[in-house]
């Protein structure tokens, strides 16, 4: 499928700000980018590297009192398949060391307090497949998509008393539930086509049979319209701005089209 990506984001700084922003597409296996323009205004001195484990591509540097980011791409995505319900989990010593972080508590998924509710609400022997589409099968049915309930210092804890939130927090609790079950899950950042209203959107990444697979833990958008950003333990890894002090956001607008 090949999608079309526009995003615009525009800052007002205090001063000279250290920025780290996740904006690109990623160079990830299932993407290929056929072109795309970034401009900076007024011009800044930022630096673009990719990561290794997931081919995101950070730009960071420092800005001086205003920003304004540009991004547009043309993104070729492979057909991307729905986990299996016989997909097959690992034992952990059959992991790649690179895997073995996403079975970790982190910052704002705290999977070491919810082993208990996963061996009682999604028992074993279930393959790992099944698993996974029983805990997302859980979370559709029991938490609200709600704006206003939760903020950027909620956790998937909070999530799960509260039963309502955003993308960030469906995925939160999707990640914390997978890895109370040995499975190990990632936070990813994506743009996504069909999306309303448009965003940027968090979902999950599970490994399983040797691979990672993606899926959306709010069901609001087709996996085969995501374009890969980034990808982390949670939110604060693929936060599309992190800056070394506050800052106002003045404008912001994405759009992913197909086609």
């Amino acid at each position: 499928m090949r999608l079309r990506i526009q995003t615009l984001l525009a800052y007002h700084l205090p001063g000279p700000t250290e920025i780290i922003a996740r904006i690109l597409a990623a160079q990830s296996v299932g993407q290929t980018i056929i072109s795309e323009d970034l401009q900076l205004t007024p011009p800044a001195a930022l630096i673009a590297t990719t990561a290794a484990y997931d081919g995101a591509r950070l730009l960071r540097g420092r800005a001086d009192y205003a920003l304004r980011i540009a991004y547009s791409a043309l993104v070729d995505v492979a057909p991307r398949l729905i986990i299996p319900h016989t997909a097959r989990s690992h034992v952990w010593s059959e992991l790649p060391a690179e895997v073995l972080r996403y079975l970790m508590p982190s910052r704002f998924c705290p999977s070491d307090k919810f082993g208990r509710f996963v061996a009682r609400t999604f028992p074993q022997p279930m393959a790992g497949g099944a698993r996974v589409r029983a805990i997302l099968d859980w979370i559709l049915t029991n938490v609200d998509y709600l704006h206003g309930v939760s903020n950027a210092e909620t956790s998937a804890e909070r999530t799960f008393v509260d039963r309502a939130g955003v993308c960030r927090d469906f995925t939160h609790l999707a990640i914390t539930l997978c890895r109370a079950a040995n499975i190990p899950a990632r936070a990813v950042a994506v743009y996504a086509w069909q999306l309303e209203p448009q965003d940027f959107h968090a979902v999950i990444e599970v490994y399983l049979d040797g691979g990672w697979w993606l899926a959306d833990p709010t069901g609001l958008a087709p996996i085969n319209g995501m374009v890969r950003i980034a990808a982390g333990m949670d939110a604060a890894d693929i936060a599309f701005l992190t800056t070394d002090q506050m800052v106002e956001l003045a404008e912001m607008r994405v759009d992913v089209a197909s086609g």
